[in-house]
């Protein structure tokens, strides 16, 4: 499945199949959030945080190809994430874009 952030693909006729999305809700164990809070304390990356996100994304994104594959798509179109704070140390990420068929 191709997934790209424009609009258009060179060199292809697209058919819109409609608007495809996945989403998720991560978060982090109650001991690392603690050490997350004492590390905001000094500065510093969360890595812990940050791979919580990249795993979201990753579920977001796959989520999102299931719903176009299941819509016979070849690629999906204008791809965005977008993310929201559900309650302390745990985020909701979504992935969207339309589904496309080449012609």
């Amino acid at each position: 499945m191709l997934i790209v952030t424009t609009e258009n693909i060179a060199g292809r006729q697209l058919e819109p199949l409609g608007m495809v999305k996945g989403s998720t809700i991560q978060t982090v164990n109650a001991i690392r959030d603690i050490g997350a809070g004492l590390k905001t304390m000094f500065g510093g990356e969360l890595k812990k945080y940050n791979e919580m996100m990249d795993k979201a994304r990753q579920i977001a994104t796959e989520r999102m190809v299931e719903e176009a594959q299941a819509l016979g798509a070849d690629a999906i179109v204008a791809v965005r994430y977008a993310t929201a704070g559900i309650m302390q140390s745990a985020a909701e990420v979504m992935a969207y874009g339309t589904a496309v068929r080449f012609r």
